[in-house]
C-alpha cells in the first residue's frame, strides 16, 4: 500500500506532515512520489491567505481526478483548509473520503484505514488539542537541517489573521518533549536545527509561567552534534533580556533573528492589533543591533491593510531606508473572513496593494545591494546545501540565510569531497542583490 503525501503551507504544517509520515512508516506503509501510482493520497493544506486556500483547493481538485486515471483509493485532506472548511469541502469536493483537522493528525494511520475499509469518517478536534506523538519524524527537508515546533497557536489576535481560529490557543510543548524531539533529528544526521512556532518568543509562558525561549536555547545547545540552531518568528514586543543573552552567549546560535513587524505606522499597527508602536520598533532593533553588533535581522511587511494612506505607506518606506533589515519579506493584504479587518471600512484596491508592495521591495533590493557588498573581504562560516555541477560551485548558506526564503553563498574550490551539511569557512569574494561569491579557505 503506497502513500503519498502533499504538503503546502509553512514549516510548521511541514513538521505535522514529517509527523505524519513517520506514524505511516511504523504502521507498515510505503510511500511514493508518483501521484498516478499512488494507493492513497494525503493533502496536507494551508488557508492562511487566499492565495494559499486557491493553492490548496486546486491541489485537491487536481488530486481528485487520481481516482479516476490512477491507483488511488482513498484521498484524504488534513491540515488547516480541512480544518475550517471542512463542511463547505464535502459539499463541493465529494471526492475527497475523509478530513482530519490541525489538531487530529496524529490519527492519520486510523482514518487511512478506516476509508480503505469502506467505513471512512472526519476527525476535526477542538482547535486548542495539542498532539504530541511518540514517532519519530521522517526527515523531508535534506537531512541536514530541520524544523523543529516548540509551541502551537497563538494569543495575539491580530485583526487579519485567522490562525487562532485554526490553530487553537498558545500551548508550548515541554522541554522534555522538545529535547527528546531533537536529539532524535540530530541521531539522524541534522546539523541545523530551525526553532518554529506562530509565536516562539512566548515559550513557556503557559506551562512554566514565564518566557523560557532562552532557557530552551541554552538546553538545545548542550546536544554534542548540533552545530546551528535558528530562531524565527519572534514578536518584537516579547524579545527580552534572557533571550538576548543566550544569542550572545551560546555559540551554536546563529546571530539571527526572524522579527515580523508588519508595518511601521502608529496608525496601521493599531488597526492591525499590534502590540507595538514604530517608537519601539526602533528601539529594540537598536538595542539587538548594539548587543550584537553581527546580528542579522528579518522582517516581513504588509502592504495595503484597510485605511492605509499614502502618508502611512510613506512612513513604512522611510523605516525600511533607515532600518535597513538584513533581510525582508512583503506581502499584500488578503482579506480573511471571520476576521475583524476583513470588514473595516477604507478597504485599499490589489493594483494600489501590489504597487506599494512592489515600491518596498524595490527599496529593499537596494538595501540588500548594499548589505552584501559589505560582506566583501570577510571570511564567515557557511553550511554546505549542495553542488552545481555545470558550474563547478558548491551552493551554502551563511548564518544569515534561511532556508527557502533567503539567499546562498556560491562556493568556488576545486575540492570535490564536501557533502551537504558540512560546515566550511568561506571567504567573500563578490555579491549579488541577496547572494554572495567566495572561495573556500
Amino acid at each position: 500500500m503506497k502513500i503519498m503525501f502533499i504538503s503546502l503551507g509553512c514549516d510548521k504544517n511541514l513538521v505535522d506532515t514529517e509527523n505524519m509520515l513517520g506514524i505511516l512508516r511504523d504502521k507498515g506503509f510505503e510511500f511514493t512520489d508518483d501521484d498516478c501510482e499512488a494507493d492513497v493520497i494525503v493533502i496536507n493544506t494551508c488557508c492562511f491567505i487566499n492565495d494559499a486556500k486557491e493553492e490548496s483547493i486546486n491541489t485537491i481538485l487536481e488530486m481528485a481526478g487520481r481516482k479516476e486515471n490512477g491507483k488511488c483509493k482513498a484521498l484524504i485532506v488534513s491540515g488547516c483548509l480541512a480544518h475550517r472548511y471542512k463542511d463547505e469541502l464535502i459539499k463541493e469536493i465529494p471526492e475527497v473520503d475523509a478530513y482530519l483537522g490541525t489538531s487530529s493528525y496524529d490519527k492519520i494511520a486510523e482514518i487511512i484505514l478506516s476509508v480503505l475499509d469502506g467505513k471512512g469518517y472526519n476527525v476535526i478536534d477542538s482547535e486548542d488539542r495539542l498532539v504530541a506523538t511518540d514517532n519519530k519524524r521522517i526527515i523531508t527537508t535534506g537531512g541536514y537541517y530541520e524544523y523543529l515546533k516548540i509551541a502551537e497557536g497563538c494569543d495575539k489576535h491580530c485583526t487579519y489573521c485567522i490562525i487562532p481560529k485554526v490553530r487553537g490557543n498558545f500551548r508550548s510543548y515541554p522541554y522534555e518533549y522538545i529535547l527528546k524531539q531533537a536529539n532524535e533529528l540530530v541521531d539522524m544526521g541534522v546539523k541545523e536545527l530551525i526553532l518554529v512556532a506562530q509565536e516562539t518568543t512566548m515559550y513557556g509562558t503557559d506551562i512554566y509561567g514565564k518566557k523560557c525561549l532562552g532557557e530552551l536555547l541554552h538546553k538545545l545547545a548542550q546536544i554534542p552534534e548540533l552545530r546551528w540552531i535558528r530562531i524565527l518568528y519572534c514578536y518584537p514586543e516579547e524579545i527580552d533580556e534572557s533571550l538576548i543573552e543566550a544569542i550572545k552567549s551560546e555559540p551554536k546560535v546563529c546571530h539571527y533573528l526572524d522579527m515580523p513587524i508588519q508595518h511601521a505606522s502608529d496608525n496601521i499597527l493599531k488597526r492591525m492589533g499590534r502590540r507595538t508602536s514604530k517608537e519601539e520598533l526602533v528601539n529594540i532593533i537598536n538595542k539587538l543591533r548594539s548587543e550584537i553588533p553581527d546580528i542579522a535581522l528579518r522582517t516581513t511587511l504588509i502592504t495595503g491593510f484597510p485605511g492605509e494612506t499614502e502618508e502611512d505607506h510613506q512612513e513604512m518606506l522611510d523605516f525600511v531606508d533607515e532600518m535597513e533589515f538584513d533581510r525582508l519579506g512583503v506581502f499584500t493584504y488578503s482579506p480573511e473572513e471571520d476576521t475583524p479587518a476583513a470588514t473595516m471600512p477604507e478597504q485599499i484596491p490589489e493594483d494600489v496593494k501590489s504597487d506599494r508592495r512592489d515600491a518596498v521591495m524595490a527599496l529593499q533590493q537596494e538595501v540588500s545591494i548594499d548589505k552584501s557588498s559589505e560582506m566583501i573581504g570577510k571570511t564567515i562560516q557557511c553550511m554546505i546545501e549542495g553542488r552545481i555541477e555545470e558550474d563547478d560551485v558548491y551552493v551554502g548558506r551563511s548564518y544569515k540565510d534561511a532556508p527557502n526564503v533567503d539567499g546562498y553563498v556560491f562556493i568556488n574550490t576545486d575540492i570535490t569531497s564536501l557533502m551537504s551539511g558540512d560546515i566550511v569557512s568561506v571567504y567573500i569574494e563578490g555579491s549579488t542583490e541577496y547572494d554572495l561569491i567566495g572561495r573556500l579557505v
